[in-house]
């Protein structure tokens, strides 16, 4: 069995707990492929997952939920979730979402999570686009909004929303957009009617809307949001937010997360589109900043602070097998 340079987090209580070091990576079974990582997208959920655990036989956690890379080797009876079957699928790039490990050098994983990608395709893009991507989707989809009608998004410059303006706007649906005075233009770029969050909210969102407000959809979680949202949109069904789950049990606001079985069901079958737009140049997944592997915890800190105007995406440099971690890599 060889092993890969990999993140792990040994504890619940933050970053403190991820640690840096070697991990086994097994050949693939049926139905499975092993991977060398390329590149892998930085998420809240990240840390978050690590955070709501407190079962210690789950330790250590992998981290880590979508990569780009090349699948180095093929179990028996795989075929990738865009078809691609047994020995074809070798040697070929690929990205996987809803993985677990994604923070390493290389990792087997459920052949059905990976679709092929088409050369053109950044590797950086290709790992930032799926998590952030399938839930911009949901989202919109959710909201119910048809063309020519006007939603509220909610926190609207960042990685979620960056993808959710280009779909609405290629689906006809207008935007008004809530972000930083310093990145109204981030919110313009990609079709959106950009308006500064603060005190007022409410009344600009009104003013700004061409038409009126079906849905709120929320990627910021904060209270002005809810309260805004609460105020703009009479039906609760098309409040709905992603980051907020105690707004939403008090206030009966719809919640989406990618681990309840619908919302995994939709965003599993929305990747290949996705991709395929990518392909096509007809979405983009603005990088905001890129890390070395190592420095995912810097990483982490950047995205959990909300300080990143797009995606943050790890740079994967695979080390032959009989290197080992410099020193001051492993914690």
């Amino acid at each position: 069995m060889t092993t890969a340079a990999a993140w792990m987090a040994h504890g619940f209580t933050g970053l403190d707990d991820f640690v840096f070091g070697r991990r086994d990576v097994p050949p693939p079974g049926p139905g499975e492929i092993t991977v060398a990582i390329s590149a892998a997208g930085v998420n809240p959920a990240d840390l978050k997952h690590v955070l709501r655990a407190d079962d210690p036989a789950l330790l250590p956690i992998p981290i880590g939920y979508e990569i780009a890379g090349v699948v180095t080797a093929v179990g028996p009876d795989v075929r990738l979730g865009c078809g691609t079957a047994g020995a074809a699928a070798l040697g070929r790039r690929i990205a996987a979402f809803r993985v677990h490990g994604g923070y390493a050098e290389a990792l087997t994983l459920p052949a059905a999570k990976a679709f092929v990608l088409p050369d053109a395709v950044d590797d950086a893009a290709a790992a930032g686009l799926l998590l952030a991507g399938c839930t911009a989707a949901e989202l919109l989809h959710r909201s119910g909004a048809r063309p020519g009608e006007t939603v509220v998004l909610h926190g609207a410059s960042g990685a979620v929303g960056a993808v959710l303006l280009q779909l609405a706007r290629q689906a006809g649906v207008v935007v008004v957009g809530t972000a930083g005075a310093r990145r109204q233009e981030s919110v313009r770029r990609f079709g959106g009617i950009p308006v500064t969050y603060g005190p007022g909210l409410t009344a600009r969102l009104r003013a700004a809307a061409p038409g009126p407000i079906v849905a709120a959809l929320d990627c910021a979680g904060t209270d002005e949001a809810v309260a805004a949202s609460l105020e703009l949109v009479a039906d609760r069904d098309r409040i709905i937010t992603v980051a907020a789950a105690p707004a939403a049990r008090a206030h009966g606001l719809r919640f989406l997360s990618g681990s309840r079985p619908d919302s995994a069901a939709y965003r599993d079958g929305v990747r290949g589109e996705l991709l395929g737009l990518l392909a096509a140049g007809r979405l983009q997944v603005p990088i905001a900043r890129t890390f070395e592997l190592p420095a995912a915890r810097e990483a982490l800190e950047v995205v959990a602070g909300g300080h990143a105007p797009g995606k943050v995406v790890l740079r994967v440099r695979p080390r032959p097998e009989s290197a080992t971690p410099p020193d001051g890599w492993s914690r």
